[in-house]
């Protein structure tokens, strides 16, 4: 039987694997459409936020405003995001994903990556997809900020 320490160790042996994984696929799908390394984090950060300004999207990517608005001007180019007025303040511009342009290019590059998630998932119980999504909850929420390094 192992050790609680030895789990641990697997344990984030197994995440660092996963979130590479994770990280490489983008990159491919990035490069399999013409787009950036950095293009398919963007994406990803205004699925999960929603419509953010270029400052935060600087923030939550420590890039720097004029590589921000490179990414942003290439994904618009794409189709994939447009730059609205913030209903909120006018000096400031949103930008909003295009869901419509997602699902038409981005989305069946993530059929089959989705699929084999839905498989993994099904095979476990409801109270271990529980634990498992309290434990990703944790960690999103304890994860060290781009600031602090």
């Amino acid at each position: 039987m192992s050790t609680r320490e030895e789990v641990t160790a697997e344990l984030q042996q197994r995440m660092i694997r996963f979130i590479a994984d994770v990280i490489l696929f983008n990159h491919a799908v990035s490069a399999k459409l013409g787009l950036g390394a950095s293009d398919s984090q963007f994406m990803t950060l205004l699925q999960s936020h929603g419509p953010l300004t270029p400052r935060q999207l600087s923030e939550f990517t420590g890039l720097t405003s004029g590589t921000v608005t490179g990414v942003i001007d290439r994904l618009e180019s794409f189709g994939l995001v447009t730059r609205r007025p913030d209903p909120t303040d006018r000096r400031k511009v949103l930008v909003t994903p295009s869901f419509e342009a997602i699902q038409e290019k981005l989305a069946p590059l993530y059929e089959e990556q989705g699929r084999r998630i839905q498989a993994v998932l099904a095979t476990r119980t409801t109270d271990e997809l529980r634990t498992i999504s309290t434990f990703l909850a944790d960690a999103i929420d304890n994860s060290q900020p781009l600031q602090d390094l």
